[in-house]
């Protein structure tokens, strides 16, 4: 199976479970695992914005990276988050750092310092040229800052091969249009939103790397694979179902509200690291309500 193959469809940004004072829950983790392949997704990508990597040491990520690897034993795809906005300190993570058993690298587009676009290009040439496996970039505006747009995704695209996809999460669909249109061939588009990953997709994304789908894996991959396989208007009634969903995931804050979810399911707790709390009172009583509707 080729990469672009493996990581066609869907995609989980995982959950990092902790307990109440801020270490790994390992065996809550262990549990989501088995949950998430048995519901037949396509690859986990660990230590992303959803696993709470802001809150992570590079030393941290390296445990639950071979803490992920092992427990998968090879029967899904792994893609390993890896990313900043110091550049320097990104390179010197890829010398040290054991990716055996990953199969690509996220790496989110550089934030607070608000580059300009070809400061944002150097930054991805860096990577691409250092990087020890394939690389997905991430535009991610909504959280960094600054938008990776069309004109420098698609300058990467051709002149970086190493970076093979874009995770793209703008919203803005005249720059999805563009990058879709302009792209070579070979460079996959992904959807970095789940409320539009149906439209993404019937304009040629190959996938997601979804947060919805820590909690709904089954029924989120099953829209996936109708669309990828042309049947826009099957895959539309589940789309729509978990519309209020989505929302309700991200209006107090990622991951609190997904984490939400799973307790309720009786995957994990609620707790997070500083400064994310779980949702409020209010916001639970609302997701206990929206998941007993479903």
């Amino acid at each position: 199976m080729s990469l672009q193959q493996k990581l066609t469809g869907t995609g989980i940004a995982i959950v990092t479970p902790f307990t109440p004072n801020g270490d790994f829950d390992w065996p809550a983790l262990e549990t989501l695992i088995n949950f998430w392949i048995e519901n037949k997704i396509e690859y986990l990508t660990v230590a992303g914005t959803t696993g709470e990597s802001a809150t992570l040491t590079r030393e941290e990520e390296q445990v639950l990276f071979d803490f992920v690897k092992e427990k998968v034993a090879g029967r899904t795809g792994l893609v390993a988050g890896i990313g900043g906005n110091d550049t320097r300190e990104i390179l010197s993570a890829f010398k040290t750092m054991k990716l055996d058993g990953y199969d690509a690298i996220l790496s989110v587009s550089p934030y607070y310092n608000k580059p300009r676009q070809e400061g944002i290009y150097q930054h991805y040439k860096a990577i691409n040229d250092a990087a020890p496996l394939p690389v997905i970039m991430y535009n991610v505006p909504g959280r960094t800052g600054m938008n990776v747009n069309a004109e420098t995704t698609l300058r990467i695209a051709e002149t970086c091969k190493n970076i093979i996809a874009t995770k793209e999460a703008s919203g803005n669909f005249d720059q999805i249009n563009q990058i879709v249109k302009n792209k070579p061939a070979d460079f996959m588009m992904i959807s970095g939103d789940d409320a539009i990953t149906l439209p993404m997709m019937a304009l040629g994304a190959q996938g997601v790397i979804s947060v919805i789908a820590n909690a709904y894996p089954g029924e989120f991959s099953e829209m996936v694979r109708l669309c990828l396989a042309g049947k826009f208007a099957e895959a539309l009634p589940l789309h729509l179902k978990y519309t209020d969903v989505i929302n309700s995931m991200f209006s107090e804050g990622s991951p609190s509200g997904v984490k939400q979810y799973l307790k309720e399911m009786g995957l994990c707790t609620t707790d997070c690291r500083l400064p994310v709390v779980p949702v409020s009172e209010k916001h639970a009583a609302y997701i206990k309500d929206l998941m007993n509707s479903l």
